[in-house]
């Protein structure tokens, strides 16, 4: 019996690493950068009182740079050209930062004066954690549907 086929009956849309597992692990690591431009974001615009929409730009902007950035440390790492290494991570993380974004930006605007709550409110902190906490429970099916397919993370597999 040809174990490829084997294999194809058993797993018919996930080829071999495909799990929840990894597929977890892509996830928590675009929310490492996710959370770290999505945070800055926040306390600054908290921080210098600027306007609701201003501080989510900020801070979507941050994650996208950060989620990229991390990525890219990796592959250039691995002796990828710079040009190379952006293609790569824009290809890796792009559809997964703005699932991200979409999702915690959403539920800290829809929390009633989470987004008006100071740095040192329990409401902005708890807000901003459970933003994220959802991120990561959205995204992590989406990602796993990607690299199932042979896309978002799966293209940053072959650099490590």
């Amino acid at each position: 019996m040809d174990h490829s086929v084997h294999q194809h009956q058993h797993h018919p849309h996930q080829p071999a690493g495909s799990s929840w597992r990894m597929a977890a692990q892509a996830t928590l690591h675009c929310l490492t950068g996710c959370a770290v431009g999505e945070v800055l974001g926040m306390v600054i615009g908290t921080a210098a009182g600027l306007h609701n929409g201003a501080t989510v730009g900020i801070s979507i902007v941050l994650a996208f740079v950060f989620g990229y950035a991390l990525t890219m440390r990796g592959v250039l790492r691995a002796g990828v050209p710079f040009r190379q290494a952006v293609k790569v991570a824009l290809a890796a993380d792009t559809v997964s930062i703005a699932v991200m974004e979409l999702i915690d930006n959403t539920v800290m605007v829809g929390v009633p004066g989470a987004m008006n709550a100071g740095l040192g409110q329990w409401l902005f902190w708890a807000s901003l954690a459970f933003s994220l906490a959802l991120a990561f429970l959205v995204t992590t099916p989406v990602n796993r549907w990607m690299i199932g397919h042979g896309k978002g993370h799966a293209v940053v597999h072959a650099y490590h």
